[in-house]
């Protein structure tokens, strides 16, 4: 079984005790079922909607939520078609979560194509299906053009040395042919920057450009905005909003949303600078350590009166 623990779960639950009476909250993000289990279990009368686009975290995540029942639905489908889900279930949710970001169990399998650490087929598509038609990290890296790699590096992955690096991918693919694995790509990335350079990257050179690449296949950035606005069009009064995000694209996207939702007069904003995990989290949860919460309360009644 893959580790995983949920992260700034305590914040999640007591920002979702601030609902007056919750009975419907969607898991937009259902992973590996980690924040589901603690909902679940802290809110006995609450149906739980979990939704995922990734087939083999949503099977996983099943038989750890199997003891609740019918107690939690499940959605093969983006964040994004959250409005058609809401729809078929026909109810008006309390509660909207969303973790952003790359789960433990992509990361952990070599065959998915996202880390930069195990060498695997370079995939980092979030559908796990085989059967699933859509543009992979190698055709990207394989047939874009330098300076179009350079504006993903750098749009994506705000990598430093965007340019730099994309130079040197086409020119490993102009002398060793396609780049077919992480391996390949690492290589080539290394081979792109002097070792000084690298050594002041404060972290894995090839960190910001798996970043980029994943962000890029995905639509993720696009996927949150309209994950985002379904959820406020959704959610019932005094229902809030949930969102963990791990880098500056997201959390920015996420804070300017809520943002222009309170200037709209949609309800207010819960949480007026994101809150961040605690040390202690951080020592025993690494991925944690970028973390930023932000929450927002839809007010219906706010909106109505403007």
């Amino acid at each position: 079984m893959v580790e995983h623990i949920p992260v700034m779960i305590n914040e999640v639950v007591e920002h979702l005790k601030q609902i007056p009476v919750p009975r419907v909250i969607v898991d937009a993000t259902l992973g590996l079922g980690g924040y589901a289990e603690s909902i679940l279990t802290q809110f006995p009368d609450v149906l739980l909607i979990g939704v995922d686009r990734d087939e083999q975290a949503l099977s996983m995540a099943c038989d750890r939520l199997a003891a609740f029942g019918d107690r939690v639905h499940y959605y093969l489908a983006p964040f994004s078609r959250l409005v058609s889900v809401l729809e078929k279930e026909k109810v008006t949710p309390d509660g909207v979560v969303f973790d952003l970001g790359v789960s433990n169990l992509q990361l952990s399998l070599p065959e998915r194509g996202f880390s930069f650490q195990q060498d695997g087929p370079l995939d980092m598509r979030m559908e796990s299906s085989k059967e699933v038609e859509g543009l992979r990290a190698s055709d990207v890296v394989n047939t874009f053009s330098e300076k179009d790699l350079a504006d993903i590096f750098w749009k994506y992955g705000e990598e430093r040395y965007s340019r730099r690096i994309a130079s040197g991918i086409v020119k490993y693919r102009k002398e060793n042919g396609q780049i077919s694995t992480t391996a390949q790509l690492v290589e080539a990335i290394r081979a792109s920057l002097p070792a000084p350079v690298q050594r002041k990257m404060g972290g894995h050179p090839a960190r910001k450009v798996f970043q980029a690449l994943r962000i890029f296949v995905n639509n993720e950035l696009v996927e949150l905005e309209e994950g985002l606005q379904a959820a406020i069009e959704k959610a019932a009064d005094k229902g809030v909003i949930i969102v963990v995000s791990y880098h500056s694209l997201e959390d920015r996207i996420v804070k300017y949303a809520m943002r222009d939702w309170k200037n709209e007069g949609k309800g207010i904003i819960l949480t007026r600078h994101p809150l961040i995990p605690t040390e202690k989290e951080i020592e025993e949860n690494y991925k944690a350590r970028s973390a930023k919460f932000r929450a927002f309360m839809r007010e219906v009644d706010m909106e109505e009166d403007s």
